[in-house]
């Protein structure tokens, strides 16, 4: 289970990542927080009339295709998108952001219940960009899947929901460590060295440090193309001429053929619990839970934590 904020987030992070899985026979399912409804128009070619007062709609069948590219499922969670308001402005009422934690975590619990995720995906607790809707996301997914297992009675309010299904608990729950600047820099350094502008100095310029401590690297280049291609069905919201799409694909396959994760909590090998020590890193979402003969662990109130 990959949990996002926005339609497009789910083709922009990880996304070589669900169609790798996807493609292996791995269940996905993107769950989608807001319908995006209050995001700019990005590509210049969609800025025309019809777009923008029809942007919720679009944004719902530009997430069906991208959701068919990558061969994933994909749920809408239900919320209103909150923008992106400017220094001193109020979030707008009845946004994401302003969603009471147990009602949004209630929800995300139900699906967790109901699809029973070995493996859950999100954000890191700045949002990995300061968007409301983002940081809601960490907030909400992290309480859910703490949540997801408990029996009802148990500590924290979506846990005593009975009407969210039978407790199931997730194994492992990552967070997003891609797009970092380390991945910028070693791209603009390779495409530099073969006499190629990379188009990254502005962004190197404003990036922050190394961000997040990397525990986990999948193995993704062959499906990059993929990913290009559900990121390019969000046309509302990526420029085929601009940005993320213009930097050289035989180079990134080269320099970075994977996308990273920084494994936050599990309870499957060693670090069970917060914070988790990982002496070499994994190169698979499922290191720790898939048995021997390549099934996947029973997860749950009263499975097995795993085979590895």
């Amino acid at each position: 289970m990959s949990v996002h904020a926005h339609p497009d987030d789910e083709s922009s992070k990880g996304a070589a990542t669900l169609a790798k899985y996807a493609a292996e026979g791995v269940e996905v399912l993107v769950v989608t927080c807001t319908g995006g409804e209050r995001g700019d128009v990005l590509n210049p070619a969609m800025d025309r009339p019809g777009v923008r007062e029809n942007l919720a709609a679009i944004r719902r069948d530009e997430m069906a295709e991208a959701r068919r590219i990558l061969g994933v499922r994909q749920h809408f969670l239900g919320f209103v998108d909150s923008g992106l308001p400017g220094p001193g402005e109020p979030l707008p009422e009845g946004c994401f952001a302003l969603a009471p934690l147990a009602e949004a975590a209630g929800r995300l619990v139900g699906l967790m219940r109901s699809f029973r995720p070995h493996v859950v995906v999100t954000y890191d607790e700045t949002g990995g960009y300061p968007h409301p809707d983002h940081i809601r996301t960490h907030q909400v997914t992290v309480a859910a899947f703490d949540a997801a297992g408990e029996e009802a009675g148990e500590t924290g309010e979506a846990g005593r929901r009975p009407e969210s299904g039978a407790p199931w608990r997730p194994l492992k729950l990552y967070y997003q460590g891609g797009l970092s600047r380390p991945w910028f820099q070693a791209l603009h350094d390779a495409m530099t060295a073969r006499g190629m502008d990379s188009g990254m100095r502005e962004v190197l310029a404003e990036l922050p440090g190394a961000g997040l401590e990397i525990t986990t690297r999948v193995p993704c280049a062959e499906y990059f193309a993929t990913r290009d291609r559900a990121l390019l069905a969000h046309a509302t919201q990526i420029d085929p001429n601009a940005g993320f799409m213009l930097h050289d694909r035989d180079v990134e396959r080269q320099v970075w053929p994977t996308e990273d994760y920084h494994l936050a909590r599990s309870h499957v090998g060693v670090g069970v619990g917060v914070g988790v020590d990982v002496a070499t890193p994994e190169d698979d979402l499922f290191a720790g839970v898939r048995c021997p003969q390549g099934s996947t662990a029973a997860a749950g109130a009263a499975a097995s934590p795993g085979c590895g």
